[in-house]
């Protein structure tokens, strides 16, 4: 049986390690969402010879990146 700090209840039928994969693969999800559409932008912008499309990615992925960590912690424990 689990000993848990005071006032943490365990409301997930997942074992401890289940949980921190499921945590895991949500911050990297995140960070990939925040990353790869400035990776993106950088190499649209060397292929085409501009220099806003890395910026670009980079705001439009920070955004999503964190409009996903608001709806992560808006989320109800099921």
């Amino acid at each position: 049986m689990a000993v848990y700090p005071i006032g943490m209840v365990r409301t997930s039928q997942r074992s401890p390690i289940g949980d921190a994969m499921v945590w895991a693969a949500r911050i990297m999800a995140v960070g990939l969402v925040m990353f790869l559409p400035a990776v993106a932008g950088t190499w649209l912008d060397g292929r085409f010879g501009t220099t806003f499309l890395g910026i670009s990615g980079l705001a439009v992925g920070f955004a999503a990146g964190l409009g996903w960590l608001v709806q992560f912690g808006r989320r109800r424990p099921s």
